[in-house]
C-alpha cells in the first residue's frame, strides 16, 4: 500500500474518529496521514479532518479522516459529524479505564447516527506506557468480538499499528463496496437477462 497523488483517486472513504478527550486522537490522524506526533495536550478544538490517499490492489483510496477536535468533551458533536461515515475508530486510552468504560456508550451514539453497516474498530491508545496499562488486552478484545467491532493496540508516540489500524478499517471497508458493487452487477444482469423477473430487487450500493 503506497501513496499516490491526492487528487488521483477511484474511491472516497469517510472514516470517523470517536472517543473521549485526551485519549490521542488527533496524534493518530497526524501520525497516519502527515507521520507526526505532538506532545502538546491541549485538546483540539473546531472541527478537523485530513486526507491520505492510499493503493488498495489496483484501486486509489482517498481516505478522509475526521477528528471530533474536542467537541466530545461538551458532548457537542451532531449528526453532521457522523453523515456519509463509512467507517470509524472508536479509540480508547489503555492507561485510563474510565475512557474504557465509556466505549460502549461511544458505540451507541454511533450507531444511532451512522449508517449500520459502517466498519468500526475499536483502538486501544498508547501502548508505549506499558507499565501504566488500566485496561487488559483480552478484556478489550473479548468486547470487541461480542460486538462486531475489529481490535488493536496502538502508540501514536511510537507509531506502533498506526498504519495496520487504519490500512485494516480501509480494506474492510473496500471489500465490502467492491462486493457490493459484484452484486449490483449481478443482479442487473440478471434482471436484464430475464423476463420473468419483475419482483428482482436490485442491490443497493453504500453512498461514499
Amino acid at each position: 500500500m503506497g501513496n499516490r497523488n491526492e487528487e488521483d483517486y477511484n474511491f472516497v472513504f469517510k472514516v470517523v474518529l470517536i472517543g473521549e478527550s485526551g485519549v490521542g486522537k488527533t496524534n493518530l490522524l497526524s501520525r497516519f496521514t502527515r507521520n507526526e506526533f505532538s506532545h502538546d495536550s491541549r485538546t483540539t478544538i473546531g472541527v478537523e479532518f485530513s486526507t491520505r490517499t492510499v493503493m488498495l490492489g489496483t484501486a486509489a483510496v482517498k481516505a478522509q479522516i475526521w477528528d471530533t477536535a474536542g467537541l466530545e468533551r461538551y458532548r457537542a458533536i451532531t449528526s453532521a459529524y457522523y453523515r456519509g461515515a463509512v467507517g470509524a475508530l472508536l479509540v480508547f486510552d489503555l492507561t485510563k479505564h474510565q475512557t474504557y468504560a465509556v466505549v460502549e456508550r461511544w458505540l451507541k451514539e454511533l450507531y444511532d447516527h451512522a449508517e449500520a453497516t459502517i466498519i468500526v474498530m475499536l483502538v486501544g491508545n498508547k501502548s508505549d506506557l506499558s507499565q501504566a496499562r488500566e485496561v487488559p488486552t483480552e478484556e478489550a478484545r473479548m468486547f470487541a468480538e461480542n460486538n462486531g467491532l475489529l481490535f488493536l493496540e496502538t502508540s501514536a508516540l511510537d507509531s506502533t499499528n498506526v498504519e495496520l489500524a487504519f490500512e485494516t478499517v480501509l480494506k474492510e471497508i473496500f471489500a465490502k463496496v467492491s462486493k457490493q458493487r459484484q452484486n449490483s452487477t449481478r443482479t442487473n444482469a440478471l434482471t436484464l437477462g430475464s423476463e420473468s423477473g419483475p419482483g428482482e430487487k436490485r442491490a443497493c450500493c453504500i453512498s461514499l
